[in-house]
């Protein structure tokens, strides 16, 4: 038995991937099924991979600056498809786009230094039920 199935990605040309593998890790210890689609994924890939998958929620992993345009196009393509998944997203993102984020259908945001307690619970959160935006981790 598993805690839920979880989709992590990398969206756009951001090839930096060793946060969110440290993370699929971090999630898949806590009980998680993780299904990484890897790099360079657009958010229609993902949003298919999501729906023919059956997760519960995703997770983007967002270093490039893009996830104002980025995230808001997964929860769109997602919505797309007649799915509500929970999209979480983990990375570099400034106090000043968090209410976007959030208005756009991001559930969660994870920054630099959120621990892997706080993802877990993150997680955990975003899957029991519709919870305000959260924040963890450092300002950048």
């Amino acid at each position: 038995m598993h805690a839920g199935r979880i989709l992590v990605a990398k969206v756009g040309l951001d090839g930096h991937d060793r946060g969110i593998k440290v993370v699929a890790r971090i999630l898949r210890d806590a009980g998680y099924e993780v299904i990484y689609t890897g790099l360079f994924q657009t958010p229609e890939t993902v949003a298919a991979a999501a729906v023919d998958e059956d997760v519960d929620a995703i997770g983007l992993s967002m270093l490039s600056g893009a996830h104002l345009t980025l995230a808001p196009l997964v929860v769109e393509a997602i919505r797309a498809r007649g799915a509500d998944i929970p999209v979480i997203v983990g990375g570099i993102v400034p106090d000043s786009d968090l209410d976007e984020l959030a208005a756009a259908g991001v559930t969660t945001v994870l920054r630099p230094g959120a621990t892997a307690e706080e993802i877990v619970e993150s997680v955990g959160r975003a899957l029991s039920a519709a919870q305000p935006s959260q924040v963890t981790g450092s300002t950048p």
